[in-house]
């Protein structure tokens, strides 16, 4: 006989440690599934929101509604300037939890105050099941 038999068992070693990893593996997935350890990933709200800016003070928003207008329950805009300080605040929706705004209207719109700089507008939409969405995001 001829040939080195040092290496004659690494392969079914590593073949079996391998298939043991494999196996630890399938039965930790199909363990998080079983036992419910992954969580059910919430779907978006559907809303839309534009803005404009007419002139350097001026800022036009319009709520256009979406497929999840039926559930919105109002919107806030908040104007800020770049130092982060809020310049202007509106509210529309029909909960009286937000506090008093004007009815929540396809085709809705404000004009908030601007500085003429980059201004940063947020529209944030909250549901009546609970849940808040930001539905706009921009500077303007």
């Amino acid at each position: 006989m001829t040939g080195n038999f040092a290496d004659d068992g690494v392969s079914p070693v590593i073949g079996v440690i391998l298939m043991v990893a494999l196996t630890v593996i399938l039965a930790a997935v199909i363990a998080a599934f079983v036992f419910g350890m992954v969580g059910t990933i919430n779907n978006g709200k559907v809303l839309a929101a534009t803005a404009q800016q007419p002139d350097a003070t001026h800022i036009v928003v319009t709520y256009r509604g979406g497929k999840d207008a039926g559930t919105c329950a109002g919107v806030r805009w908040i104007v800020t300037n770049p130092a982060g300080a809020i310049i202007d605040s509106t509210l529309m929706g029909t909960d009286t939890a937000l506090g008093s705004a004007p009815p929540l209207t396809v085709g809705w719109d404000a004009t908030l105050s601007g500085t003429g700089g980059k201004d940063h507008l947020v529209a944030t939409a909250y549901f009546t099941d609970g849940l808040s969405q930001v539905i706009y995001d921009y500077s303007i």
